[in-house]
């Protein structure tokens, strides 16, 4: 854990978040700013800078990230119909939290190419 990382102190329950889901690995909590009717950001609770800060070490972790992924959008029912996961780095790629993390959005259409 980071102790200036938002994510951190929100995966340690220090920073209030609907959370969704939660588990040894991974918290599943509500976007405070949702780009689709479900916006979930999936975060593990191991703090990790950006996703070139991922080593093969993170590989079952990050995994693990995808299989809850689909668990919720499957739980949540809007699986069949698509969704997106969404990972972004570095400033110019629109991190803005410096904690790997994935958004999971659907329950609308999704345009390509997003913006």
């Amino acid at each position: 854990m980071s102790s200036d990382c938002l994510f951190c102190k929100i995966a340690a329950g220090d920073i209030p978040a609907t959370v969704r889901y939660q588990d040894d690995l991974v918290v599943v909590f509500e976007d405070i700013n949702p780009q689709a009717p479900t916006h979930l950001l999936l975060i593990p609770r191991k703090h990790i800078p950006t996703t070139l800060d991922l080593t093969p070490d993170d590989n079952a972790l990050v995994g693990h990230v995808f299989q809850v992924a689909a668990k919720m959008a499957t739980d949540l029912g809007f699986a069949d119909e698509g969704f997106r996961i969404v990972n972004n780095c570095n400033q110019a790629g629109g991190q803005t939290v410096w904690h790997v993390h994935f958004h999971l959005l659907g329950q609308r259409q999704l345009t390509w190419p997003p913006g």
